[in-house]
């Protein structure tokens, strides 16, 4: 912690003695606060010129890199031609990139996330969601749109890992010093800090705002870690999931509600609001109790809120998505309920599944989904099991017919690409063809490169892929004690001629790091063949809270050290964004063997792929997708058995054989130049037709195309004269609600399928009459619904029909359909009642239901 001790005599106060830089260097202070110079490949080679060795040491922190400069160093470099040469074009860089005008006719966009994997220096992530993010407000910058961040600035972050000679893993929480970071404070209009204020159980916590540049956009980070607050409330900020349950529901309030009050307060006016995950969800509560404060009723502010708002869940089970008990919700935001004018019972039911299951928690998902007008998985397999997951939510509606859409993940192709492979790439591919990244033609060109420059690029990040290793293993085996004749026999058995797989992820037990192991005699035989030599890299944290995770490690540690597999199974410890890098540039096969379907995408397959790494994984998430027989290899989506040890042991099985027979077989079969045809074939078809679907431009693109524009074009319909459609719509609502349970089916005519089938190719035709109890015709629909049934709890939806309304007397209404179902067999059908307004964006929009 910064600031005053409170257990020392002492009372010392901080002071910052920043480096100057002459004129001539300025510049490389300004390029050094800006992110944009970590995916520039002439920004980031100016500043490893300065120091390599150095650069290397800081976590190639630029920022720290110029205060670390000595008067000497500083001195040559202001007489250093060349240097001043590089600096002046990575500036002239700069200004072009920032001078582009950004596109007219697009919403501005709040993004809110719990964390940002931008750089290794910047400790604000722990895994692949923060990744993820920050690869997309990355490619926000690339495309510049109108798009901003909010966030946490953690003083700790999350954990660096260690590891025993047992293979245990250890904690390491360094802090992080903000100096040396490429954060500024956000300053009011008199000079001083802008802060705002959150209360937590009747206290004022006081929350310091700064400022990121990811290139054209800013990241807004919330800092509580600052004098003005107690020990504790100091703490929301120093640690990435820390704490216990109760922590984390502060830490959301702090993002949600004091993210909303810091736009505010900076006097920014977002069109849209997108919660990547449940964590920002407070963000509508505070919204909401804004508009209720100038004067609109609840129900208008949450159709305001809702149609202008997004929500991507990224969990594919229920025990992922936060939920927090009602007393501790009692506690910190029992005033809201008061504030928006409801009571606490329907304040508790936006979180719950069922209004009055009084013992149920307060689901973060639950309340981000009734308060976004549009939902997202992360994939199309994970938008079908998140459809599945919450039509719990929609009683009446099979799971294909919820709202819940899909943007599949990607990554940021300048991060994440070799500068050896972009460089080849760009022979063929043309200029400036990074801005259409995500156009097949382009990538196909990779059929004009020589088997041999390709493979020639592929050797060398492979070669210092292992060189690493050797480095790595040998400072982090001594760290631990290892032996000298232990880690001798390591470095010495590592094969710059192997196969080298990759598996390097969060390690949660679904992830199933330990597969290979199922049968350790038939693994030896693949590694120690000694003609056909195969590595095995394994690295990844497991949550300081999650035993099965961290059980998993070390069972890899125990196996790495069998004789058997000496240097053939290897963990490496502390797996972070710039290790990543390496694996992905230089394995030659990326492992991946998750639970199926519990990958709800991952990405860093996706990064193995632009660099031309080849997949070996379960057809689960992105990979369900991305997959084909000419460019990887799959293990198959479906289950064979139930028991989950029983499908391990056959997976593992499947892999041996796959290893055996199909993959060790075309890498080694070679020709004079050592060169593998088939293998080149693969590597080619991969960059072809897999890696192109995969760049962070196409799943921006697919954001705006799916949600942005189609919210933003409802959000804009709910606006004119001060939301008077907004509260029409509410009040329309209200009406329905009111009027509903009081529909009667007054008569139906329709086929007697009791007694007689109906033949394939004659119509179904249906007419009911309904007492709509005052509702308006063209506000109440009717369709007919075939399902098949697949078990006793799970219908299909076949086919369906719209039924035209036909006529009116009084309450009375009359409607018809026929349609040729185009089925044949045994089925399920039914006649829906549902309500229909312009204004509802999907069926689900009022959950109104009745069967006639």
């Amino acid at each position: 912690m910064i600031g005053q001790l409170n257990d020392s005599g002492l009372k010392l106060k901080r002071i910052f003695i920043e480096n100057q830089l002459p004129d001539k260097l300025a510049p490389l202070r300004r390029l050094a606060e800006n992110i944009w110079w970590s995916w520039s490949h002439e920004a980031s080679g100016l500043f490893k010129n300065i120091d390599p060795e150095l650069f290397i040491q800081l976590n190639y922190n630029p920022v720290a890199l110029l205060e670390s400069l000595s008067p000497e160093r500083i001195d040559e470099l202001s007489k250093d031609k060349t240097f001043l040469k590089q600096l002046k074009s990575a500036e002239k860089a700069l200004d072009a990139y920032l001078g582009e005008p950004r596109k007219v006719e697009q919403p501005a966009i709040a993004y809110f996330s719990m964390e940002y994997g931008l750089h290794i220096s910047l400790k604000l992530y722990s895994g692949g969601l923060g990744v993820l993010a920050g690869d997309y407000l990355k490619e926000a910058s690339d495309s510049n749109v109108n798009l901003f961040g909010i966030g946490l600035l953690y003083r700790y972050g999350y954990f660096n890992q260690g590891l025993s000679m047992n293979g245990d893993q250890i904690h390491h929480y360094p802090a992080q010093k903000f100096t040396q970071l490429p954060v500024k404070p956000v300053r009011n209009e008199d000079g001083s800090w802008l802060k705002v204020s959150v209360s937590l159980q009747g206290r004022i916590v006081q929350v310091k705002v700064w400022s990121l540049a990811i290139g054209r956009i800013q990241l807004y980070l919330l800092d509580t870690d600052f004098d003005e607050n107690s020990w504790d409330d100091r703490a929301l900020t120093h640690q990435l999931y820390g704490g216990d349950n109760e922590h984390r529901l502060k830490q959301e309030i702090l993002l949600g509600i004091g993210g909303v009050r810091a736009i505010e307060a900076m006097g920014l006016e977002p069109d849209l609001f997108h919660l990547n995950e449940g964590h920002a969800g407070f963000l509508s509560l505070e919204r909401l109790s804004n508009l209720v404060g100038q004067g609109y009723s609840y129900n208008e502010a949450v159709e305001i809120v809702r149609t202008s708002s997004l929500y991507t869940t990224h969990t594919p089970v229920p025990a992922g998505h936060d939920h927090f008990p009602e007393h501790l919700m009692r506690e910190y935001l029992y005033n809201y309920a008061g504030e928006l004018g409801i009571d606490w019972e329907e304040f508790m039911s936006i979180g719950r599944v069922k209004r009055d299951d009084f013992g149920e928690d307060f689901n973060m998902s639950n309340m981000s989904i009734r308060l976004s007008q549009r939902v997202n998985g992360v994939s199309e397999l994970h938008g079908r099991v998140s459809q599945e997951m919450f039509t719990k939510l929609y009683p009446g509606y099979t799971a294909d017919e919820v709202h819940i859409g899909y943007v599949t993940n990607s990554v940021h192709y300048p991060t994440w690409i070799a500068n050896d492979m972009h460089e080849l790439y760009s022979k063929v591919f043309g200029k400036d063809w990074v801005r259409d990244q995500s156009n097949k033609d382009i990538w196909r060109n990779i059929h004009k490169i020589k088997d041999g420059d390709l493979w020639e690029v592929r050797k060398q990040l492979k070669s210092r892929l292992l060189e690493y290793v050797r480095e790595k293993l040998q400072v982090d085996m001594r760290k631990r004690g290892e032996s000298p004749r232990t880690t001798f026999s390591v470095l010495n058995n590592i094969n710059d001629d192997a196969l080298v797989l990759g598996f390097a992820r969060r390690f949660a037990t679904y992830k199933r790091a330990t597969l290979l192991f199922q049968n350790e005699e038939r693994l030896k035989e693949i590694v120690n063949d000694p003609f056909r030599p195969v590595i095995f890299l394994f690295a990844g944290k497991a949550h300081p809270a999650d035993q099965g995770g961290q059980d998993l490690i070390r069972r890899i540690i125990h196996i790495s050290k069998q004789p058997d597999f000496a240097g053939k199974v290897i963990f490496l410890e502390d797996y972070n964004m710039e290790m990543a890098k390496l694996l992905t540039q230089g394995v030659d096969i990326w492992l991946n063997t998750p639970t199926r379907p519990l990958e709800a995408s991952g990405t860093s397959g996706m990064k193995a792929t632009l660099n031309g790494s080849l997949n070996f994984s379960v057809l689960d998430g992105w990979w369900a997708e991305g997959y084909r027989p000419d460019a990887g290899w799959a293990l198959p989506l479906e289950r064979t058995y139930e028991d989950q040890h029983l499908q391990n042991e056959l997976d593992a099985e499947t892999i041996y054989s796959i290893l055996e027979n199909d993959i060790v077989p075309t890498y080694f079969e070679t020709d004079d130049k050592g060169i593998s045809a088939s293998w080149m074939n693969f590597i080619k078809q991969n960059i072809a037709e897999v890696a192109p679907d995969f760049t962070m431009k196409r799943m921006m693109d697919h954001y705006y195309e799916r949600f942005y524009f189609p919210l933003y074009k409802e959000a804009k319909k709910m606006r004119p004269k001060n939301y008077q459609p907004a509260k029409e719509y509410a009040a329309w609502k209200a009406f329905m609600k009111d009027r509903w349970h009081g529909i009667e089916t007054v008569n139906i005519t329709s086929p007697d399928t009791d007694n007689h089938s109906l033949p394939v190719g004659r119509d179904f035709t249906a007419q009911i009459t309904l007492n709509l109890n005052g509702l308006d015709p063209k506000h109440v629909g009717i369709e007919v619904l075939f399902f098949q049934r697949e078990n006793e709890d799970k219908l299909i939806l076949r086919n369906s029909k719209e039924f035209k309304f036909s006529s009116s007397q009084g309450n009375e209404a009359v409607y018809e359909v026929s349609l040729d179902p185009q089925l044949a067999g045994v089925y399920e059908y039914g006649f829906r009642v549902s309500p229909r307004h312009k204004l509802a964006a999907h069926r689900q929009d009022l959950n109104l239901m009745y069967w006639a």
